[in-house]
């Protein structure tokens, strides 16, 4: 777009050229000892901003641990799931896809270094966690690298391609699944959390209680998850979920998330074994 400018008695054109300006989906903010960070989406530039912000924001003796916010967030690409996941992690398995065509299985590595430096990573998830989001919440969690807190994902795992039609249609087809680093389907169960805050107030501070003690509130919920098969029956799929109900994110998960780090032998305690 031309654009002409005037200064006094001396005028110019200039030429101004419209590009597409990628919206920042990381956003980190650094709160008592704590390095809190958000991932809106994962798009082509999400890995780097991350790995920027572990970079700057994790002071080896000063900070305390990392909270990684994905409630609401839909997802995205999966490669970027995969690089965000491995910026928390040293290496071994990050996620797995298997189908009906032999094609379809393939297995996901992290690349590591943890960029977190090995201190405690507390994740946020909700109802609306999706897709990528999960991969990552899978991850972690299976890994034992991070205690996920919030309420039952959305349960988004397949893998779709896209075939054009000569009318200019599209059709979707369904490649693959993906399964978690242990083996259980993501699609329909979605990722359970080791600490409920869905169940309201109480109900956390319950769960909080019983992680002081040692005693994982989830532990039997999540020993049936991670022992679950492909294809897994409808009736399981609703036992599980109702354990710990899909519900949108609340401000008790970011003080619940605090209040593990706060407490070593709670977050301890909430971790996958």
């Amino acid at each position: 777009m031309a654009l002409r400018l005037q200064r006094g008695r001396r005028r110019f054109d200039t030429l101004l050229r419209r590009s597409l300006v990628p919206p920042d989906s990381v956003h980190a903010e650094q709160r008592g000892g704590i390095l809190w960070l958000r991932i809106d989406g994962f798009s082509n530039a999400t890995d780097r901003k991350l790995s920027g912000a572990l970079l700057e924001g994790v002071r080896p003796g000063s900070t305390r641990g990392v909270v990684l916010d994905l409630r609401g967030n839909r997802g995205g690409l999966l490669g970027q799931a995969v690089a965000v996941a491995s910026a928390f992690l040293d290496g071994g398995l990050v996620a797995q896809t298997a189908g009906r065509h032999p094609d379809a299985a393939r297995i996901w590595q992290a690349g590591g270094p943890d960029l977190a430096d090995g201190v405690p990573v507390v994740v946020l998830v909700d109802g609306r966690s999706a897709s990528a989001a999960e991969i990552v919440a899978a991850a972690l969690s299976d890994r034992g690298r991070a205690v996920v807190v919030g309420s039952a994902t959305m349960g988004k795992g397949l893998i779709q391609v896209v075939v054009p039609l000569p009318n200019g249609g599209d059709l979707l087809v369904t490649w693959s699944r993906v399964l978690a680093p242990l083996g259980w389907p993501i699609q329909g169960l979605g990722v359970l959390p080791a600490l409920c805050t869905s169940l309201g107030a109480e109900a956390t501070e319950v769960g909080l209680a019983r992680l002081r003690r040692g005693d994982p509130p989830m532990a039997l919920a999540l020993a049936r998850l991670r022992a679950a098969r492909a294809p897994v029956p409808p009736a399981e799929v609703a036992a599980l979920r109702s354990t710990c109900p899909p519900a949108e994110g609340r401000d008790s998960d970011v003080a619940a998330a605090q209040a593990l780090i706060d407490t070593p032998e709670a977050y301890s305690a909430a971790l996958a074994r």
